[in-house]
């Protein structure tokens, strides 16, 4: 993931769950909101319910930056979405977790937001 594909700011990330559409399942829940950039960015926030430890939650992370490099094709530009992972991923091996945020990137293109 390249870094302008990243959000960084705290206020970004408010913004984006008071304000924008979201859509959720058992793993993931996803926020969408317009930004006025020319490219799609990704916030990823794994919290401390979901481990004490850093390095799960940064394993965590790693994997979900592989499956969203892996479908770049699914994302709308000037778009913000915040990702925030919920205590079941850690049950969970990859492909579960892929299979799982494909199906909520497929709800999310039902609904009309990505084309």
């Amino acid at each position: 993931m390249k870094k302008i594909n990243i959000v960084r700011d705290s206020k970004d990330f408010e913004t984006a769950i008071h304000k924008g559409n979201f859509y959720q399942n058992k793993h993931y829940i996803i926020y969408i909101i317009d930004n006025n950039k020319e490219n799609y960015r990704f916030g990823i926030s794994v919290g401390k319910k979901i481990s004490n430890k850093a390095v799960i939650r940064n394993k965590l992370k790693r994997q979900l930056k592989s499956i969203i490099d892996k479908y770049k094709n699914l994302y709308q530009n000037n778009k913000d979405y915040i990702i925030i992972m919920k205590r079941s991923c850690l049950e969970y091996n990859y492909l579960e977790l892929e299979n799982s945020y494909l199906d909520i990137i497929k709800k999310v293109n039902k609904k009309g937001e990505i084309k």
